[in-house]
Formats: structure tokens, C-alpha cells, sequence
């Protein structure tokens, strides 16, 4: 079949190919538009339902922090048996509980111990009643005898403020008999056990550990003693909030001969392996600062 030839000028053919290469432009400028868009902003009523974004940072205290640390790992040095301040006054303890069962405090004392933390009572993981340390007497006795200064601590478990006002309740009438011998600090001990379906298996809250911390410390000073809280490091930025707890002393459990934690500390437990003439077996040794 015979087909037609179309007649077209070099202008008409010009303006086709120009029409032609515009209208690929703007298909090309439209995709790269689109797969580059920025993605919608949630509407307004989608925002308070999105997921709080995790922090990177650690939030910081709404209150001054303590006062800082004046010493540094080169300010210790050991003299004989104890870790002693190199330059300034400090003074040697141990702290004990029935697990050091009979203490011989004339040798303890000889071995040039100044002072002496007993555990006076605790409240069980489990059930959560609170009891006598079975050697607290012993080692109040013992220890008063042989002329240490001696303080005291009680092991708490307590799920509540009122729990731990209840504790340093306890411990203010087993210390009655005892009151003009109290020349050392009694202390609130608050510890995680490592063991499975205890009472205190969920408390982690900083807040709620912190206003349990500050309920016996309030009821201790109350009594007339000087109040006192136990932490080691880890307890001191994940569980107590220390800002709150800086107007009393602290007493750090950190086993090493060098000191590095930033705050200032009353009392340094520096050893769980303290060799100690007068206590069979291993013994926690502390090192503590009467001027600071």
C-alpha cells in the first residue's frame, strides 16, 4: 500500500525536539523532588502520644551537688598493717557483724584499730522483719572495753520511708544502754542482695531510695546521734540522688588504695580483705577523716 510522505519544515521539527526536551526535564525534576521531601511533621494531636525520646545525657540535679572530694590518689599511702592519710589526720576502724562471730578487742585494738562500726540490727530480705544482730551486744561490750571509739549500722531493707523510720526507731532504743558511748557515726547501710524473690528485688528508684535514706538520718540526728550513709559507687549516681543527702557525712565502699570518687567523704571503706589481729578471717578496714 502506498503511504503518504509529511511535509516537515526544519522550524516545526526544531520546536517539537525543544517541547520534547522540556517536558523530561520537569518529569525528572518532579521524581528527584519527591524522593528528596523532607517527611510530614506529625499533626499536633499525634505529638503527645509519640514515645519520650531517651536522653544522651544524665540528667542534671535540680540541686547543687556535694561538696568536692579534696583528695586525690597520691594523698594515701600505707603505714604498716592500714591506709593512712599522708598528710592531715585520719584514724583507723573496722566494721563488724555476727559473720566475724568472737572479736578479741584488746587485740584489735593493739593492732592499731581506733574505732569500731557494729552492726547493731537489719531487717530480712525476705520477710522483712527486723532483728538484733546476734554479736552486737558482744562487740559493743567488747569493743567499749578495750577503749575504741565505736559507732553503729544497721542493715535496712526497707521499701518505704516509713520502713526506715521504723528502723532507726529500732535502733535508737537498742542503743539506750549504750547512748555516752556512741562516739562514731550510726550509719544507714541500704544494699541490693544478690539473691532471687527478695522484698527489695524492684527498688530502683533513686527517689524513693533517697527519701528512705534521708528518713532514718532525720530520725538518728533527731536522737542525738551523728547520722551517717553508707554507699559504694555505683549506688551513689544510679540509686541515691547525693544532693539531697550532703548535709550528712558519707561513707563510701570502694576497695582500692587510690582515691578517685568526686565528692567529699566522711569515712572510706577501703578493704572487704583486711587482715585483722584479734578477727579470724577476712574484715572490712576503713580509714576515716575527723577533720573533714
Amino acid at each position: 500500500m502506498e503511504t503518504k510522505k509529511l511535509n516537515i519544515s526544519p522550524l516545526t521539527a526544531a520546536l517539537i525536539i525543544i517541547a520534547l526536551a522540556l517536558v523530561v526535564a520537569l518529569i525528572v525534576v518532579t521524581i528527584l523532588g519527591l524522593s528528596g521531601a523532607a517527611a510530614p511533621e506529625p499533626a499536633a494531636e499525634e505529638l503527645s502520644t509519640m514515645p519520650p525520646t531517651e536522653p544522651t545525657t544524665e540528667p542534671q540535679p535540680t540541686l547543687p551537688p556535694p561538696e568536692e572530694n579534696p583528695f586525690d590518689q597520691l594523698d594515701f599511702q600505707y603505714e604498716g598493717r592500714y591506709l593512712k592519710l599522708r598528710d592531715g589526720e585520719s584514724v583507723t576502724g573496722v566494721d563488724v557483724s555476727h559473720w566475724q562471730r568472737d572479736i578479741d578487742w584488746e587485740q584489735v585494738r593493739d593492732s592499731g584499730v581506733d574505732f569500731a562500726i557494729i552492726r547493731l540490727g537489719y531487717r530480712g530480705y525476705e520477710k522483712g522483719g527486723i532483728g538484733l544482730d546476734t554479736y552486737a551486744i558482744a562487740n559493743l561490750d567488747g569493743a567499749i572495753a578495750a577503749g575504741l571509739d565505736v559507732g553503729v549500722y544497721f542493715f535496712s531493707q526497707a521499701l518505704t520511708p516509713e520502713e526506715a523510720e521504723e528502723e532507726a526507731y529500732f535502733v535508737v532504743q537498742q542503743l539506750e544502754p549504750y547512748a555516752e558511748h556512741i562516739t562514731m557515726p550510726v550509719v544507714y547501710d541500704w544494699e541490693h542482695v544478690n539473691v532471687e524473690n527478695t522484698r527489695t528485688e524492684d527498688m530502683r528508684d533513686p527517689d524513693l531510695l533517697t527519701d528512705c535514706s534521708l528518713a532514718f538520718l532525720q530520725t538518728i540526728e533527731a536522737a542525738g546521734y551523728t547520722p551517717m550513709v553508707y554507699f559504694n559507687r555505683t549506688q551513689s549516681w544510679k540509686y541515691l540522688n547525693l544532693e539531697e543527702l550532703k548535709q550528712y557525712d558519707f561513707w563510701l565502699a570502694a576497695y582500692t588504695q587510690r582515691m578517685d570518687f568526686p565528692y567529699k567523704i566522711k569515712m572510706w571503706q577501703y578493704t572487704n580483705k583486711g587482715n585483722v589481729p584479734g578477727i579470724e578471717g577476712d574484715c572490712d578496714v576503713n580509714i576515716y577523716f575527723p577533720d573533714m
